[in-house]
């Protein structure tokens, strides 16, 4: 966002390097105790979560990889493609790949390593849409069972939720890194939605006629897509104002001026005529053909066509069905949904400038905040002299989003201003409130879950400013933390839908 420096801290996109002790799990996905531990990795890059849970890798032995893997973007599973993992040291080492998921998410490569030692484990994962290298430093082979578990341990319970990545792959569920960015003081306030200007678009007759609507129940609201036939306006069985006999006369009109024209042109070229002669031919011809274009263009059958000049919805209709109406008279009224302007008042002691100005915030249809510069938008201006009756500075901003809220309706608006301070933020969308209380989601790792209280600062659309309770580094859900709420009071931890 325009306003607001992110520095993105390294450990948000790189990997947890400490492993983490994984539950084991039998095939109905049962927690049991195994000879051989199990360990768990979760990394994160910029586009890529990986999740991967393996037996520990033991000399001679073969490991088989649950790997999980999931687009950041709208956080869904990869669903094609091919996994390659391999275990390297020294710029050599073995590599297995599976060519396809074993289930949505999940890729199932084995290892088995041929030497004790600390290697690294790296993941290549290829699909139609994109690619991506994860690599885990530090990662030991051990000699036997016995090592294994003598330095790994038994996984013990530490209070936090497990969410499986099937569960999240099922809801509308998205993660976010905390970071390190500015946070401005806000103005709380309110704004009304108008139309922008070119946002409505009014549609006349062409021609005198009765019109004829070629859409089922076109009614005030019906969207629309450009170039899609709306209505026409036919003149037949008119006696008078018919636009087949206009078109006729401007057909029979055009063709005789362009005859006189080409001979004029031969006689002017031959210096046998003066040139104004053939100017006045000329211009005759050329009145005749725009005459006779304009009837004809948008006709069929002999009936004028009125298309959508843009994908909307219809705002009003100033006829009805089976009207007479002369040329020129309004039809239909066309709105879009893709730019309209915010009108926001507030009091002049604030001191509001287009200098001093930071951003400007709305909530949205779904009550999520959205910046009003994105895709374009801009603040249009601020208003600088008030009257007695409306004693408010008005600020016009154009939102070049899509805003699919009435025109006169009220959006919930923050101005931001002033001078920025700098500290730990988290997107807004992840704050629970509980009486005034907040908390977060935090995500431990793949599977694993905290529920943590927060102290919060200042907030401004977007963001909100982290006193105490998040470091940098740590990742949050921003969508769908009140499902991973839920699972943490259900105290019950659900099974595996998968093999491991």
């Amino acid at each position: 966002m325009k306003y607001i420096i992110i520095v993105f801290a390294f450990l948000a996109m790189s990997c947890n390097k400490k492993a983490e002790k994984a539950h084991a799990h039998n095939a109905d996905g049962s927690h049991v105790g195994e000879e051989t531990p199990r360990i768990a990795y979760t990394v994160w890059t910029d586009k890529t979560e990986l999740f991967v849970e393996f037996p520990a890798l033991i000399n001679g032995n073969s490991s088989k990889f649950a790997a999980h893997f999931t687009v950041l973007d709208k956080h869904q599973p990869v669903i094609g493609g091919a996994v390659t993992v391999s275990l390297i040291k020294d710029g050599k080492g073995i590599r297995n790949t599976a060519e396809a998921p074993s289930s949505p998410g999940i890729f199932s490569p084995s290892i088995q390593p041929k030497e004790a030692g600390t290697y690294q484990l790296v993941f290549e994962l290829k699909t139609p849409e994109y690619s991506d290298k994860i690599t885990i430093n530090d990662v030991t082979v051990y000699a036997n069972a016995e090592a294994a578990a003598k330095e790994i341990g038994t996984a013990k319970e530490d209070g936090s939720v497990s969410f499986l990545k099937e569960q999240a792959w099922k809801i509308d569920f998205q993660t976010a890194p905390v970071v390190s960015g500015k946070i401005y003081d806000v103005i709380n306030t309110s704004g009304v939605w108008m139309p922008s200007p070119g946002s409505i678009k009014t549609l006349a007759s062409k021609s005198n006629g009765v019109v004829d609507f070629k859409v089922n129940n076109l009614i005030e609201g019906t969207a629309v897509k450009q170039g899609q036939l709306l209505m026409s306006v036919s003149s037949q069985g008119l006696t008078s104002n018919n636009l087949n006999t206009e078109i006729a006369n401007a057909r029979a009109s055009f063709q005789q001026a362009k005859a006189e024209y080409e001979r004029k042109k031969e006689l002017y070229n031959s210096k046998i005529i003066a040139k104004a002669e053939f100017e006045k031919v000329e211009s005759n011809f050329m009145i005749s053909q725009s005459n006779y274009q304009s009837l004809t263009a948008g006709v069929s059958g002999g009936s004028k066509h009125i298309y959508a000049p843009f994908t909307g919805y219809i705002k009003s209709i100033a006829i009805s069905n089976g009207d007479y109406v002369e040329q020129g008279a309004s039809l239909v009224s066309l709105g879009t949904h893709k730019s309209k302007v915010l009108k926001t008042q507030i009091a002049p002691n604030y001191g509001l400038t287009m200098e001093n100005v930071q951003g400007i915030w709305y909530q949205s249809k779904d009550e999520k905040w959205a910046n009003a510069t994105d895709k374009g938008g801009k603040i249009i201006s601020i208003g600088k002299d008030v009257e007695r009756e409306n004693p408010f500075i008005s600020v016009y901003t154009q939102v070049n989003a899509e805003i699919d809220m009435p025109e006169g309706s009220l959006t919930p608006v923050q101005i931001a201003m002033g001078n920025a301070t700098q500290n730990t933020i988290v997107p807004v969308n992840a704050l629970l409130e509980d009486y005034g209380s907040f908390s977060v989601i935090v995500q431990l790792s793949g599977e694993s879950f905290e529920r943590r209280p927060v102290k919060i600062g200042k907030r401004n659309g977007e963001n909100a400013e982290i006193l105490q309770g998040l470091a940098v580094g740590e990742v949050v859900v921003t969508t769908g933390a009140y499902q991973v709420k839920m699972a943490s009071m259900s105290g019950s931890t659900p099974a595996h839908g998968h093999e491991h």
